[in-house]
């Protein structure tokens, strides 16, 4: 393995892995836990920029949800988010039969650097169908990665209460 990998998993591990299994540790059960992470990757892809840290804390608070859960994983997500932009334009162009509108990522960083308000309007449209592709696709992922993470986040949580209470 290279030096970048191990260093890479080292801090996957220290940053991620290590807070959740210490959270259930606590005794967050792994299906409030399964619920946080995927709702934190289904909320952290939101394709609006800027919303998700709040969108995550509103729907952690309803929902009795672990904050420092939903909010890590949202942190890990910005750079998926930021490569869905396009993919999440160009569904609601699909799903809206709306014109195409030929912009790159870096073409909109450059507009909401320039004019953040600019870019809003601009982009206001493109966003708002984005926005209800995302609509669509968001429960599908949530579901699928709910149903993939409780059997593990289970696992998880018996074998640190086994090694707590042999440690």
């Amino acid at each position: 393995m290279a030096p970048d990998e191990g260093e890479k998993e080292g801090f996957l591990r220290r940053r991620m892995a290590r807070p959740i299994v210490e959270l259930l540790r606590q005794g967050v059960t792994p299906e409030k836990m399964a619920l946080s992470l995927a709702l934190g990757v289904a909320l952290g892809v939101f394709p609006v920029l800027g919303t998700t840290t709040a969108l995550c804390a509103v729907v952690a608070l309803i929902l009795r949800l672990n904050l420092p859960a939903i909010q890590i994983v949202n942190y890990f997500v910005y750079p998926l988010q930021i490569a869905l932009l396009v993919p999440f334009f160009r569904a609601g162009e699909r799903l809206f039969g709306a014109p195409h509108l030929p912009l790159s990522v870096r073409q909109i960083a450059a507009m909401v650097h320039a004019s953040f308000w600019g870019a809003t309007r601009f982009l206001w449209t493109t966003v708002w169908h984005a926005v209800v592709a995302w609509c669509l696709i968001a429960p599908v992922f949530l579901v699928l990665a709910y149903v993939v993470l409780l059997p593990l986040l289970g696992r998880v949580a018996r074998k640190s209460r086994r090694d707590g209470a042999t440690g």
